[in-house]
């Protein structure tokens, strides 16, 4: 069973950052440049909240408020679930599903170490999938009788 610590593994672990005093302009521009679709939003090395583009599109957008004008903090999502690098991929995958976020900081001993998203997650599903598939092929084709001639 793989771990988020593979999926970090093949990845990488780098991880973009605004501070809570940012705007959500600066922060939009971040994610854009980067083609991602949250931000970790860090204090030091403290992380202290998230935010994504459906916090935007309901707390800005909607709203008719301005990006440039508001900080991150106003918008974030301030409690931020977390995994740890060796919990597995199914249980990240339920804990996703069953909370409605695409998003996972994941920490090591209270350090943050990475963020995943679900789409790493259903890659990494597929990975094993297609591994198995594979395994579950050629144990067929090693174990078929040979045909009589």
């Amino acid at each position: 069973m793989q771990t988020i610590r593979e999926i970090l593994d093949k990845k990488g672990s780098e991880v973009y950052s605004v501070t809570p005093d940012s705007t959500v302009f600066e922060a939009l521009t971040l994610m854009a440049d980067k083609n991602i679709g949250a931000v970790l939003v860090l204090e030091g090395d403290k992380l202290v909240g998230i935010m994504s583009e459906r916090d935007y599109a309901r707390k800005i957008a909607l709203k008719g408020k301005f990006s440039k004008e508001v900080p991150v903090k106003e918008i974030m999502s301030a409690k931020v679930i977390c995994v740890g690098p060796d919990q597995t991929i199914d249980n990240t995958k339920a804990i996703m599903i069953s909370k409605r976020i695409r998003h996972l900081p994941v920490l090591e001993e209270d350090k943050l170490i990475g963020l995943i998203s679900i789409g790493d997650v259903v890659n990494a599903l597929l990975d094993e999938n297609l591994f198995v598939i594979d395994q579950l092929e050629t144990y067929i084709k090693g174990v078929q009788a040979p045909k009589k001639e």
